[in-house]
């Protein structure tokens, strides 16, 4: 390592940008993180109201992720699992549907459930083996093709895919026409079955906290825009400029960097409702998903069916709607109200509060996995890093922060 200490600023202080934080620490450096707000996190964040944690958007972290097992500390996140299956909300009925294999008590209800055929059923054991034996790498070399012609390929009914598929994958996609690529599918189903859905007792900031907590050498500057970045420099939006040795850009790139300007990427929103509710319809920690085409709501889950530090005495449900059909603020909550009271038997709704998130995920072609720490670096100085060099994941958001700061290693070594 060379005699002088390089200046390395990271300009994004969500996950990706502290992965590459504790890359750089991990290897001697002592770099910079420039955040726009007035915390970390990025779109890992969760507030605190009425005495409930509200995370920015119904998040869930898969515990299989590799990345996530490499840099996070579950224990000390104190996760709370989610049962492995679904309370499926159809023609005014709940349905329980989940994977025996993993727990067995869901066997009698999923097999009775009327949700899918028979042969639906088999065709799922079936995906479940053959994905659970292919490796990651396999998954994101095959031809990219929709996750609707990829089910329909496989044979499933209609029904299957209404009722189940659609509503499950669409709150993970956000999107609900299951356009999203068929390795992003592969991927997250492999992961579904080889850990659990999982989330910290205080909420998915939980994450972030944790990673900063380690955090020694680096320092934090929040609530601090950036307007530009060049090869050594980078300018304010105050108007200041800061000398810099190597900028890794762990946020959107293509407002910062000119040769960027017409590449930015397109993103997928959702919108996320939080209720106080007096008792829980679905009384174990499982998602609900309705099975009506056509519903603004696409997934519910009560938060307070896991274990959390809340203290209110009453149940807290999160609402997510991918398609919020244009309404205002106000005909949402009111159009989500009517539905919880039709289809899910949920009345007497207290509503607390509603997270628009016009940012939610990357919508991305030719999805990948991983990439080598060169294929990081846009200019001689500058690095690109987060999900969006990749595949819309936590997973992908630590791999791109990992590499971009392994190149920098490399270049100030």
């Amino acid at each position: 390592m060379k005699q002088t200490t390089p200046a390395i600023h990271i300009i994004g202080g969500g996950i990706s940008g502290l992965i590459a934080a504790t890359v750089l620490e991990q290897h001697g450096l002592r770099p910079t993180i420039i955040e726009a707000s007035d915390r970390l996190g990025g779109r890992v964040k969760t507030d605190s109201i009425m005495g409930y944690n509200l995370d920015h958007g119904f998040q869930v972290l898969l515990t299989a992720y590799p990345a996530a097992k490499k840099y996070l500390d579950f224990d000390a996140l104190a996760l709370q699992e989610f049962i492995p299956g679904s309370a499926i909300f159809k023609n005014g009925r709940q349905k329980i549907i989940g994977d025996p294999s993993r727990k067995l008590s869901l066997l009698l209800p999923t097999l009775f459930s009327g949700i899918g055929t028979v042969n639906d059923k088999l065709k799922i054991l079936a995906l479940n083996r053959r994905l659970k034996k292919k490796s990651i790498q396999k998954i994101f070399a095959e031809k990219e093709q929709t996750t609707l012609s990829y089910l329909k390929d496989l044979g499933f009914s209609s029904a299957i895919i209404t009722d189940f598929f659609t509503p499950f994958f669409s709150g993970i996609f956000l999107e609900n026409k299951l356009e999203t690529s068929s390795r992003m599918f592969e991927f997250v189903y492999k992961m579904f079955g080889e850990g659990n859905a999982a989330l910290p007792k205080h909420g998915i900031e939980a994450i972030p906290k944790q990673l900063f907590g380690k955090l020694k050498t680096t320092t934090c500057i929040l609530n601090t825009k950036v307007k530009s970045v060049e090869n050594g420099s980078i300018k304010l939006e105050s108007g200041e400029t800061i000398k810099s040795n190597f900028t890794i850009i762990a946020t959107q790139a293509s407002g910062l960097v000119s040769n960027l300007k017409n590449q930015a990427t397109q993103w997928k929103s959702c919108d996320t409702l939080y209720f106080e509710v007096s008792k829980r319809e679905i009384k174990k920690p499982l998602i609900g998903l309705i099975a009506a085409p056509g519903a603004l709501i696409n997934n519910i889950f009560y938060h307070t069916s896991l274990k959390t530090s809340t203290t209110s005495k009453k149940e807290l449900l999160s609402v997510t709607v991918v398609d919020n059909q244009n309404l205002t603020n106000k005909q949402l909550v009111t159009g989500v109200q009517k539905e919880l009271k039709e289809l899910c038997n949920i009345d007497s709704c207290t509503f607390i509060k509603q997270y628009n998130i016009p940012m939610a995920l990357p919508n991305l072609k030719d999805i990948q996995y991983e990439m080598l720490p060169s294929e990081t670096r846009l200019t001689e100085t500058i690095f690109l890093a987060g999900d969006t060099q990749l595949n819309g994941s936590l997973n992908a958001a630590m791999i791109a922060g990992e590499r971009a700061a392994f190149e920098v290693i490399h270049l100030a070594s």
